[in-house]
Parts: structure tokens; sequence; C-alpha cells
């Protein structure tokens, strides 16, 4: 049996895959080693599920945030070692499995627009290119926590429309002293900036709500897409919430922009999960 893991900040997809070629899944929380240590993750990844197919795995194939480097790519593998001590442990950055998911066999750019952001230039076969992908507090244009650390910067400095502003107050509870407590004192202030994407999902069709998605997704292809190499002539996919729930708007962000975006999923586990079954036959 195989284990197929797409892990995020907020969330983990995982799907196993048995010799009969019979599919599961499983979905826990997200996992960054850049925001988790080792025993934190080891802590973490203590569930039932994961325990009752331990012994069966013989190979896993992790794609997570954060595993851009050897170092964090240590910490997932010894993580994962201490629920599966029999693996054989493949741990990868999400951006291959985002090419992977979205691009199979064919070159292309890949990007992820979920709680953070990322991107790369992919041939086919190897990513080629990449742009800096610093954090939600240096970067991840377009991201979840992008957007959302926006809307709370103009809550707090009452820079939003009165009528957005008293909505999301009631519906939230919401003050400034709560925003910055949850962003300055409790863990994965990327994860709490980013929830209120689901508020301005809700109300897109206002202008304002519109306008900080099109300037985030604009801030995007600016910073991303539009540095690679004969970008205005290669399919651009995404993948992650933030692209697949406002595809409207992306779309039209990049039309402006000369760009063609070729999909946008939600998740690549699907994607990554016929990959991998095609390498097992």
């Amino acid at each position: 049996m195989i284990l197929i893991a797409d892990s995020g900040s907020s969330k983990t997809d995982w799907r196993y895959i048995d010799e009969d070629g019979n599919i599961g899944q499983i979905k826990t929380v997200g996992f960054n080693p850049y925001y988790q240590g080792l025993e934190e993750m080891i802590k973490a990844l203590q569930l039932k599920d994961l325990f009752a197919i331990s012994d069966k795995v013989s190979g896993i194939f992790y794609y997570g945030a954060g595993c851009s480097n050897p170092k964090n790519r240590e910490i997932v593998k010894n993580a994962l070692l201490s629920i599966f001590p029999s693996a054989d442990i493949h741990v990868d950055h999400d951006l291959l499995a985002a090419a992977r998911a979205t691009c199979g066999k064919n070159m292309g750019i890949a990007c992820i627009l979920g709680t953070g952001s990322n991107s790369c230039d992919y041939d086919g076969e190897y990513i080629i290119a990449t742009r800096p992908s610093p954090g939600y507090i240096l970067g991840d244009e377009g991201g979840g926590a992008y957007i959302g650390r926006q809307f709370l910067h103009d809550y707090i400095y009452d820079e939003m429309p009165y009528h957005i502003k008293e909505k999301v107050t009631k519906e939230y509870n919401l003050s400034a002293l709560e925003i910055q407590e949850n962003v300055y004192q409790k863990p994965f202030p990327g994860r709490y900036m980013a929830t209120f994407c689901h508020f301005l999902y809700a109300n897109k069709k206002d202008p304002y709500c519109y306008g900080l998605f099109h300037k985030a997704f604009h801030d995007f292809f600016a910073k991303h897409v539009m540095h690679y190499d004969d970008f205005q002539s290669k399919p651009v996919s995404f993948v992650g919430s933030i692209a697949y729930h406002n595809s409207d708007i992306l779309r039209k962000t990049a039309l402006e922009l000369g760009i063609h975006i070729h999909m946008t999923i939600s998740s690549p586990i699907a994607g990554l999960t016929l990959y991998h079954k095609e390498m097992m036959q």
C-alpha cells in the first residue's frame, strides 16, 4: 500500500492505494515545518485513522507546504517515521504536487492560492524555475492570509465601507483588540487572517470585497507569473481554495494581463492519486 499526502498550512488530504488499486482517503489538520517543530508535528500525527493503516503502508509520497529545503523535509520525514517506521518516505514541495496534478507531463506554470501562495515553471518533468515564497508576513500575494490581512487592516483603520464593517462586526463579534490578540499572541495567525475570505467570498458582489480579491490576484500575477519566461504563451494552472472559489475574478484579472488560465482546482489530491496509481502499474 502507498500513502499520498497533500498538506497545506490549514489541512492535509491523504489518499492510500492498495495492491488491488482500491483507494481510501483521510483528512487531517495541515502541517508546515516553518511553523511547527518535530515534536509538535509528531503529536499532531497521533491520529487513529493513520495508526489504523500504519503497518500496511510501504511507501509514502508527501507533498507539503514549507518543504522546499532539506532541513524542513527531514523534519517531516522524521515525524512520519514515528507513525510509519517501515515505510519508504519521499517528501517533496507542494509545488511539485500542483505541477503533477495540473500539468501532468506537459509544460506549464503551476500556482498555489490557498492560505498562502506560490508558483513554479514546469517543463513536464521537473520544476525549472520558482519565485521567492517568504510567507504570510513578507509575501503570499493572492493567498488567503494576504487578502485577510488587508481586510483586517482596513477594519482597524476604518477604511472599509460602513455597511461591510457593521456586517462583519456583527457576524464575527469582531473588535480591533480581538484581531491583534489572534495575530500577535495566538498560533497560526496566517490561518486566522485567511478565515475572513469566507466572509469576503459570501459578499464578493460588493465592490469593496470584489476589489480585495482583484487587487490580490493582480499582485500575485505581477510578483509571480509575469516573471517567468514566455508566461503569456504557457498555460497557467491553479490549485487551492482561494483560486477555485474565486476563479471568475482570477480569470478576469488574468485576461486583463494577457495570461491564459488552463484550470483551477481546489486540491491536487485527485490528480496526484491518478499520477501515482499509474506509476504503480
